[in-house]
């Protein structure tokens, strides 16, 4: 992902998040910040008598005030979250209109997603069996597709520069990045780039029940706790991140704030069920993305852990971590600040990737969240932050299919979040 010879360096100028730990990136880092836990007890109609009992859900979000009816009308909740992070990624770059009305070619849209409308698709499935099928909307068509957010994404705000979909597991939150700064190399003024999910309704949570290390515990505080001896799987959540990145230089001269530079990726792919070869496609992924970025193991600062939860997956991570990082490994901060709300399929590497921007701005290593008893050779970051020095943040990512990605995020200069 670093630039060619010549090419443009791609920035982080807005983070627009969603998150069941609050709405905005002011109020979404001051409870990673803080190691606030939401994991609740599912409410969501139609899930009550399901094994999975505790998720992480968006509450206080209210679509009609933040998306148009027309388009709310046309959307899934998954698409409801990423227009709103839109909108809030936009505002953050401090990016209107004014700034690409003359070339609505130079904007583009990438977003990943793994499980799409489901909610919209059980409801017009329960019309058509029940009603008929005069009864279906005409949005089924289009509304539970993978590709929904980013097409009314662009075109609710008029953007027809390189718009796509990542469809690579639950890594696609951070291969998106990726792509996205390929279309600031190729001359995009800026890309809006995220992943939103929804998996909560009753049809979606259905669909997860066969994934192996999906928690079925009661209890919010211990059903989500990673490298601890105790973990029992994961816990699903809701919501995610969208941002705004631009050439740098580009950023910087129109007067807004780099707040973190897109240094490197790699992502590698190891099939389903092998913790083993998980472990080593993740080392790999980590290498590459260094060795993109131009930087040894030990300019690592921080790492933002994938934390899937069983013993098998958290003992490959750590091996990779090792494996990549070296002797360094055992000693950089790890931190998993998704055990506090939840992981949510593709967009947990983006809400990890919000988390990290603002960690390298704030010089703050949140914590992992009802993690206490680590039982691994890692530095992993309970209880309370921890301030430290920070310029470079290695964020992780593996999907229950097989595939990893590693994302290199370094401290931009801009200005601390207004």
């Amino acid at each position: 992902m670093n630039r060619p010879t010549g090419g443009p360096t791609v920035a982080v100028t807005g983070i627009g998040v969603v998150a069941p730990n609050g709405i905005g990136a002011a109020a979404f880092w001051k409870a990673t910040q803080a190691g606030e836990s939401v994991l609740d007890r599912v409410t969501r109609q139609g899930c009550e008598h399901l094994p999975v009992r505790v998720a992480g859900e968006v509450r206080g979000f209210e679509p009609g005030e933040l998306v148009e009816d027309r388009f709310l009308v046309q959307t899934d909740r998954f698409s409801h979250y990423a227009l709103a992070a839109a909108d809030l990624a936009l505002e953050h770059a401090r990016l209107g209109r004014a700034d690409y009305e003359d070339d609505p070619y130079a904007v583009g849209v990438v977003t990943a997603a793994g499980s799409g409308g489901g909610e919209f698709g059980q409801r017009e499935l329960q019309r058509l069996w029940g009603q008929g099928p005069r009864y279906v909307g005409p949005y089924q068509s289009i509304a539970w597709f993978y590709a929904a957010s980013t097409g009314q994404v662009s075109i609710r705000r008029g953007f027809k520069g390189p718009c796509g979909v990542v469809a690579s597991d639950e890594a696609g939150g951070l291969d998106a990045f990726a792509h996205a700064a390929r279309g600031i190399r190729q001359g995009s003024r800026a890309m809006l780039v995220g992943a939103t999910e929804a998996p909560l309704a009753p049809y979606s949570v259905v669909c997860q029940l066969g994934y192996e290390g999906l928690s079925t515990a009661e209890d919010p505080e211990r059903a989500y706790r990673p490298f601890t001896a105790k973990a029992c799987g994961f816990v699903p959540a809701e919501g995610g991140a969208m941002f705004t990145v631009e050439d740098a230089a580009a950023a910087e001269r129109r007067g807004a704030p780099v707040r973190a530079l897109l240094a490197g990726h790699a992502a590698t792919f190891t099939g389903p069920g092998r913790p083993e070869e998980s472990g080593e496609g993740l080392a790999h992924a980590i290498r590459g993305a260094l060795r993109e970025a131009g930087l040894a193991p030990e300019e690592v600062d921080v790492v933002f852990a994938d934390a899937l939860g069983t013993p098998e997956a958290d003992a490959a991570e750590a091996r990779a971590i090792r494996q990549a990082l070296g002797a360094h490994g055992a000693k950089v901060p790890v931190t998993a600040p998704k055990t506090g709300t939840g992981r949510a399929y593709c967009a947990a590497g983006t809400l990890d990737a919000a988390a990290a921007v603002l960690a390298l701005e704030h010089g703050v290593v949140p914590p992992t969240p009802n993690v206490f008893d680590v039982c691994h050779d890692l530095d992993v970051v309970t209880g309370s932050a921890r301030v430290a020095p920070l310029r470079t943040a290695l964020v992780l990512s593996r999907g229950r299919m097989g595939s990893n990605a590693a994302l290199v995020l370094r401290k931009g200069p801009g200005s601390a979040l207004q």
